[in-house]
Formats: structure tokens, C-alpha cells, sequence
């Protein structure tokens, strides 16, 4: 079961390899939280309550400009930004990676950011790869590259065919 970050998830045995996504569980998560910066969720083991996987959701605008020329035309020329849900990070423990912990991760994300949409506003779900197996990953399921920035998004409309 995915649920929100507790004092009760064992952080340090955490290990996705990848330092930044290591550190940022271990010592920002709970400030981040604390602060209304971000959310964090995390997949457990119910018997040891050590994570399995996390990803973070937050608040988020990208400049209009960034988007794609097809996907402006649909947008209202009165904003300069659109509003967003950033995905800021998705990791799984090394001891987990290859079972689609990484999927699962990511549905509960895109579904979560898809049910939030029409009560905070949200016209895609925005993730910013950090290396080219993330970029990856999220092309697999359909996220399209923002020209210029190397970030990723998929819009709620293409959400809503999946889970409307």
C-alpha cells in the first residue's frame, strides 16, 4: 500500500542508487513536508516498514512558452504560465528494482495527480529526468519532452483516458 511518509518508514536502509534521491529521503523528505514544500509517498514493507520505492508530488507552473507550439495554440493567451503537478522524484531500492515497483510508483503518481486536477487546477504532470534511464522510463509511458528544458509532461487530458 502507498501512503503518505511517517516517522514510522525506515529511511535509512534506502539505497536506489543514486545519491541525490538516497539523501533527499533521508534528511529533506520530512522538512520538505513539514514546510508544505512538497508531499512524499512511499511504498513499505508492512512487517519492517522499510521503503521500498517513493515518489514526491508539489505544486508546480511551466511558461507557456515552453510547451510545444501545437499545445499553445490550446492554451489561453492570457496566462504566461500554466499551472502543473511536479513529479520531482520517483526512486525504488535497489533490492526492489525490475518487480514494476517503478510503474506502480508512477500510476499511483499520474492517478493521485489526475484525481487532485480539477480542485487545484493542474493542466499536466511535469517531471525533470535527471539522467537519460529516467528520460526513458517516463517516454514509455507517453511523457512528452518540453523543447529547450529536458523536462517531461503529460497532460490531464491524456490522464482522463486513462482513469476517467
Amino acid at each position: 500500500m502507498i501512503e503518505f511518509l511517517e516517522k514510522k518508514h525506515r529511511r535509512e536502509n534506502f539505497d536506489c542508487g543514486k545519491a541525490l534521491l538516497n539523501n533527499y529521503l533521508k534528511t529533506q523528505a520530512g522538512q520538505d513536508i513539514n514546510r508544505k514544500l512538497s508531499t512524499c509517498f512511499v511504498l513499505s514493507d508492512p512487517q519492517t516498514n522499510d521503503i521500498q520505492g517513493y515518489y514526491t508530488l508539489s505544486n508546480n507552473s511551466i511558461a507557456i512558452d515552453s510547451f510545444p507550439e501545437h499545445i499553445q495554440k490550446k492554451l489561453p493567451k492570457s496566462y504566461t504560465s500554466i499551472p502543473t503537478t511536479l513529479l520531482g522524484r520517483l526512486a525504488m531500492d535497489k533490492k526492489h528494482q525490475g518487480k514494476g515497483i517503478g510503474k506502480f510508483l508512477l500510476i499511483d503518481a499520474l492517478k493521485r495527480s489526475y484525481e487532485i486536477s480539477p480542485k487545484i487546477g493542474s493542466f499536466a504532470v511535469v517531471v525533470d529526468p535527471m539522467d537519460e534511464e529516467s528520460e526513458n522510463f517516463y517516454r514509455k509511458y507517453d511523457f512528452l519532452t518540453l523543447p529547450d528544458s529536458g523536462k517531461m509532461f503529460i497532460t490531464i487530458k491524456t490522464l482522463k483516458v486513462l482513469f476517467g
